[in-house]
């Protein structure tokens, strides 16, 4: 038994976090509330089998019963019973875990823009002014909001230790809202099929102890950073398999929205203001295609 659940380490059932702990009470308590009738019914099917077999001769044989108020009472009520508990807990965690819900907390929160890639993970800071590839950070306790889109293929956003999962697609915003409780590095990973080098597309998520250990991974990150520009993202949007940690700084303060626009773009008679202007040309030039050098 203990090498079987071994196998529960760093997944759903390893929570650490608030949300993945809820998540986890309710796939509990939802498979305890159906085994109330899953366990009855393989133990009885094992027990009519053997008290109704052919050489028992002392078994009551009743060929013309047809009817018992009893038996009624019991298949009916109970399912009842369970299936308005399992309605009156889906109705709750379905609203209290809802991923667009933002979190509860006296913190503020840390705002992180996520662009799935094929096939990495591109996460900016808008508040901070980096970006990284592969690499999320922020402390433990404090929320962190997602927004989420992608540049390719659909995939999902998955930090299992943290909280369910959520789509990324181009050309729609999703929004997630995690927080971590104990500090440690989690797997993250798309676990949506994209193609080719979908299995490595994969980050790790650090929930570093202290808000001074965060300040100084973010110091790490512009220390070591180029600007991530509309130059800068056309070189890293191409398609990469086992993409190394990257780090940015200074990125384009409306990149995020520009490649959630990119399938409106040469849209400009629809801007009417000098930001939506920009934003519609930023959106433009990232349409383009990366000019190929020849050899």
């Amino acid at each position: 038994m203990t090498a079987l659940l071994t196998g529960c380490q760093g997944g759903i059932l390893d929570p650490k976090g608030q949300v993945a702990a809820d998540e986890k009470s309710l796939i509990i308590t939802a498979t305890v509330l159906m085994l109330l009738v899953v366990i009855p019914v393989i133990v009885m099917t094992f027990l009519f089998a053997w008290k109704y077999r052919a050489s028992n001769k002392d078994a009551i044989y009743t060929p013309k019963w047809s009817h018992s108020n009893k038996i009624e009472a019991v298949v009916w009520i109970i399912p009842i019973i369970i299936v308005t508990c399992l309605a009156v807990v889906t109705w709750k965690t379905t609203h209290k875990l809802d991923p667009y819900r933002p979190l509860d907390s006296d913190k503020k929160p840390i705002n992180v823009q996520v662009v799935a890639m094929n096939w990495k993970w591109l996460f900016i800071y808008p508040d901070l002014n980096i970006a990284t590839v592969n690499q999320l950070a922020f402390p433990k306790d404090v929320p962190v909001n997602f927004r989420i889109t992608s540049d390719a293929a659909m995939n999902s956003f998955f930090i299992p230790q943290l909280g369910g999962q959520i789509y990324a697609m181009a050309g729609m915003e999703t929004k997630l809202h995690l927080v971590a409780n104990e500090a440690g590095t989690y797997k993250g990973f798309s676990a949506n099929y994209s193609g080719a080098g979908f299995s490595g597309m994969k980050f790790n998520a650090i929930a570093t102890e202290t808000p001074e250990q965060f300040d100084a991974w973010v110091q790490k990150v512009r220390a070591s950073g180029k600007a991530l520009n509309a130059d800068a993202y056309l070189a890293l949007v191409k398609p990469s398999e086992n993409n190394a940690v990257a780090f940015y700084t200074t990125p384009e303060p409306r990149l995020f929205d520009a490649v959630l626009h990119k399938y409106m773009a040469g849209r400009q008679s629809l801007a009417a203001t000098d930001d939506e202007l920009k934003l519609a040309a930023l959106t433009k030039r990232l349409c383009e295609t990366p000019a190929v050098k020849e050899q």
